[in-house]
């Protein structure tokens, strides 16, 4: 798996926390220094968060579950949506649909309904609606496409939610929590690490950092997807090398039995000779045998006369 430096993060400001008044006594032990009122992150130990949550990410994605992008923040929105696409991962980047995951059902129906809009506008129906009807059904297209959009292809609970600013998501978090579902965020020095069970010390207010942090992750997760393709491909190439091997046994088994076949059609054949014809059997039998003791090596001592022999 890729590695990412101490440098990297200190160009994007990873490093920046809040002032040292707002401050969450938990992250003290992620907390380097102060400088001017304002804390600093320890990047070392930032790295070794961060790609510990890279490796159970990529494991997460490695066994085809989904992983549940929530960033609401003004400033990452656009950076989630358009990273995470990539990988094919849901995300919401809108507000936070209070019971989305406890009330996982209703959401649901909330899509299938989405759904149902879209097949009226290909089967004919919608066009058979009022002016005022049309617009009703696509403000409420574009309402549920603005909430529900990105989580339409979520069938079951995510295996896992990766969470900008744990503090602002507060209500993610909760549900997440009571659902027992893994948690990786960004946490800076206002949040309580305890909350996430795979904690990030890093700036969540800068684009710059949220960008690094996402991307970095986003790029775990392709390299599990990438390694499940080439175990899928892999075993179907086994299980076709298996296929033609047995075929192969089978045509082998098959020429072995017409083999079998046409020999004992000559053993019939050479039977019905020496029926019809017993004097030419016999006659051939005794030739047969001449031959033989003409080739074999003449003992020492003994001479073989063959012209006697065949004089007598």
């Amino acid at each position: 798996m890729q590695k990412i430096s101490v440098q990297q993060l200190l160009d994007a400001g990873v490093h920046f926390g809040h002032l040292k008044r707002k401050w969450n006594p938990a992250m003290a032990p992620y907390i380097f220094m102060e400088k001017e009122g304002i804390h600093i992150i320890d990047l070392q130990k930032s790295v070794v968060k961060l790609e510990t949550a890279a490796a159970a990410l990529k494991q997460i994605a490695k066994s085809g579950r989904k992983i549940l992008f929530v960033a609401t923040k003004k400033q990452a929105k656009e950076i989630v949506a358009d990273m995470v696409k990539k990988v094919n991962m849901p995300y919401v980047t809108e507000r936070w649909p209070g019971g989305m995951l406890t009330n996982f059902p209703t959401i649901r129906k909330a899509v299938k309904k989405m759904s149902s809009i879209d097949r009226m506008a290909t089967d004919g129906t919608y066009d058979n609606l009022s002016k005022r009807e049309k617009l009703q059904i696509a403000r409420q297209r574009a309402k549920l496409e603005k909430n529900l959009g990105s989580i339409a292809d979520l069938t079951r609970l995510p295996a896992a939610m990766f969470i900008v600013d744990i503090t602002k998501e507060y209500i993610a978090v909760r549900e997440a929590r009571r659902l027992n579902i893994p948690i990786f965020a960004m946490v800076d020095t206002n949040s309580d690490p305890n909350l996430a069970d795979f904690p990030i010390p890093a700036n969540d207010d800068a684009s710059k950092s949220i960008a690094l942090i996402i991307d970095f992750v986003c790029k775990a997760i392709q390299e599990g997807l990438d390694e499940r393709k080439f175990e899928r491909e892999k075993e179907t190439d086994v299980e076709a090398a298996k296929t033609r091997k047995k075929a192969k046994k089978a045509d082998e088994i098959e020429l072995d039995d017409e083999e079998e076949a046409e020999a004992d059609e000559e053993i019939e054949e050479d039977a019905d000779e020496e029926e019809a014809n017993p004097d030419d059997s016999l006659a051939s039998r005794t030739s047969a045998k001449k031959a033989l003791t003409m080739k074999a090596p003449a003992k020492k001592g003994v001479i073989i006369d063959l012209e006697e022999d065949e004089e007598e």
